[in-house]
């Protein structure tokens, strides 16, 4: 990792614009009937056309064997050491609502849940129920007070919510609820030291009033809490790179995690189509453009490999929209792999591929996880990411004499 000082003093503004794509959760496994995974299943020459013209390899998010959260993947691929930089998934939702953190506030990240009559979670995400029902059933938790404690409960987007406490002595140390699993009870919040026995009983006091309020309420009759965090203040992305840079997301996490280090977030749409059509309303303005795909990662965890497929296809129907605004810089990977015979994040390196005319493009002629293997770049970390972005978009100055 190269010290962020480093970084500021080497990097330059130039007129030259980058283009990141990613696409959540792309890598993937083959099915065991077909040998294939869900990108070499799909029908997409777009993306093919572009692994011919680029550089390929596979990304790490992490490190070799660790399954990765999309915060820190996210992280690394805009270099930041996950490692060094965590931060807990509560306060990327609340940043991505839009939120009014405070210094001491806690945040945490919330599923909406259905809980069988012996207690036992049977769907994590209570259906993916719809955004507009989940307003319906915050207003109801609107309804919980704890003395000394002040509570606000708020929309994520369908089955997940954010809630953040705010009062004094507030501690991150706590574990979950989520117990990433069903056929199993949720779990108690529990203090991971001492000092923090104040803010597991506050939540546990919360979680307790929150099911008596949502008994019998199907599906959403139950909450998952997981990533309490406070706001960390971490080094600006503008600041490091000498970028005006966009966010263009449709999730309010990703959302969350461009104005985490300082991007500015573009209002967009919901489809794919859309993003590109808010980049391209927004050209001139920026010289980095982040745009985050969130349906690979959805079905991936869904475990439906054909709506994947769907997905991978979306993208590559409208790429050409994006590539006809002449990017001199384009990489397109995904954060994490989120294979759906799995149907959940996995430690797989990540398909990722890099086109610019000051590189020499490999023998890759197909975006798939196999194809990569063999491309000029072979696995590397995903931290390395931004470093190759900004040479080739020749906005990094000369290291030493």
């Amino acid at each position: 990792m190269i010290p962020y000082e480093l970084m500021s003093e080497l990097s330059m503004k130039t007129p030259s614009k980058i283009v990141l794509l990613v696409m959540d959760g792309l890598g993937g496994l083959p099915r065991p009937d077909t040998g294939l995974t869900e990108l070499a299943t799909a029908t997409k020459p777009n993306l093919d056309a572009l692994a011919r013209e680029s550089i390929c390899g596979l990304s790490i998010p992490i490190a070799p064997g660790i399954t990765p959260g999309s915060g820190p993947a996210h992280l690394a691929l805009f270099g930041y050491d996950p490692l060094k930089c965590y931060v807990g998934r509560g306060v990327l939702s609340a940043l991505g609502i839009g939120f009014p953190l405070e210094p001491t506030d806690l945040a945490v990240r919330g599923n909406l849940a259905t809980v069988n009559d012996e207690g036992a979670v049977v769907d994590r995400r209570a259906g993916r129920i719809s955004t507009e029902k989940n307003r319906q059933i915050v207003a109801l938790l609107r309804q919980i007070k704890i003395p000394g404690v002040e509570i606000f409960v708020e929309t994520e987007s369908m089955h997940r919510i954010v809630i953040i406490f705010r009062g004094p002595n507030l501690s991150e140390r706590v574990t979950d609820t989520d117990p990433q699993q069903t056929g199993v009870p949720p779990l108690p919040a529990t203090a991971l030291e001492p000092s923090a026995q104040h803010t597991a009983d506050v939540v546990n006091e919360f979680l307790t009033a929150a099911r008596q309020l949502l008994k019998g309420y199907q599906p959403a009759n139950a909450i998952l809490l997981r990533g309490f965090a406070k706001y960390p203040h971490l080094p600006q992305f503008g600041e490091l790179y000498k970028l005006r840079a966009a966010a263009v997301a449709t999730y309010p996490m990703y959302r969350g995690l461009g104005r985490l280090v300082g991007m500015d977030v573009l209002k967009t749409g919901e489809k794919f189509a859309d993003e590109i059509a808010t980049v391209r309303q927004n050209w001139a303005d920026y010289d980095f453009f982040y745009i985050h795909f969130k349906y690979t990662d959805t079905t991936g965890e869904d475990g439906d490999f054909t709506a994947k497929v769907l997905a991978i296809e979306e993208v590559d129907h409208s790429l050409p929209d994006l590539l006809a605004l002449g990017p001199d810089v384009i990489a397109v990977t995904g954060d994490h792999s989120t294979p759906s015979i799995l149907r959940a994040h996995s430690w797989n390196p990540v398909p990722y591929m890099l086109r610019s005319r000051y590189e020499i493009s490999d023998s890759v002629e197909q975006f798939t996880e196999r194809a990569c293997q063999r491309g000029t770049l072979g696995r590397f970390p995903a931290l390395q990411s931004m470093l190759m972005l900004m040479a080739n978009a020749l906005k990094l100055e000369k290291y030493g004499a």
